[in-house]
C-alpha cells in the first residue's frame, strides 16, 4: 500500500528505530491512525511508518496506546483494527489530565498552569468554564447570574489569576 510515510528520518532502518523514543513512536502511530480512512491494522500502520519498524514493535506501541485509552481496537478476523479514541485535541487533553493526575499537589500545578496562560488563553478558559457552569446549573434565575457567588461561597475572587484552592477542584 502506498501513501504518506510518517517516519522518514535519515540513516538505515535499524538506526532510525534506535533513535526514536517511545513517545515519538506513539506520536507517529497516532498520526498514521488519524490519517487512515477508517480502522487500520498494525500492518497498515507499519507500512505508513516507512516499514523500518518490526511488526511486533508496532503492536507493542498500539497495545500501550490502548492501555492509555488513546486508541480503541476491534477484532477483525484474527487481527485487531485500531482507531484513535479521540481527535488530536482530545488526545492532548487526555495527556494533560494524566500529567495532572500524576502530581501530588494538584492545586499547585493548576495554579501554576493558569498563572502562566496568555491573556487570550485565560479568557478562552474563563469562557469555557462559564459555559460549562451554565450548562450544569441551567439558566440563571431572577436572583442573578448562575456564576455569581452566594454568601456560602465566601468573597468573590479578585480579578485576575488569583483563585481559591477549592476552585481548582470545581468545588
Amino acid at each position: 500500500m502506498g501513501g504518506k510515510s510518517f517516519g522518514s528520518f535519515g540513516g538505515s532502518g535499524r538506526e532510525r528505530a534506535r533513535r526514536r523514543g517511545q513517545g515519538q513512536l506513539e506520536s507517529q502511530v497516532l498520526a498514521a491512525l488519524h490519517h487512515a480512512p477508517g480502522p487500520a491494522t498494525a500492518a497498515w500502520v507499519q507500512d505508513r511508518l516507512g516499514g523500518d519498524l518490526a511488526y511486533t514493535t508496532v503492536m507493542t506501541i498500539l497495545s500501550r496506546l490502548h492501555a492509555k485509552q488513546a486508541v480503541t481496537r476491534e477484532r477483525s478476523g484474527r487481527a485487531y483494527v485500531w482507531t484513535p479514541a479521540a481527535d488530536e485535541a482530545g488526545l492532548a487533553a487526555l495527556r494533560m489530565r494524566r500529567v495532572l493526575d500524576g502530581e501530588p499537589d494538584r492545586d499547585a500545578v493548576l495554579t501554576s498552569f493558569v498563572s502562566a496562560l496568555s491573556r487570550h488563553d485565560e479568557q478562552l478558559l474563563r469562557t469555557l468554564l462559564d459555559r460549562d457552569a451554565a450548562d450544569t446549573n441551567g439558566p440563571a434565575d431572577a436572583s442573578g447570574p448562575a456564576d455569581a457567588p452566594t454568601p456560602a461561597d465566601g468573597p468573590a475572587p479578585a480579578p485576575g489569576r488569583h483563585h481559591r484552592p477549592d476552585e481548582a477542584h470545581g468545588a
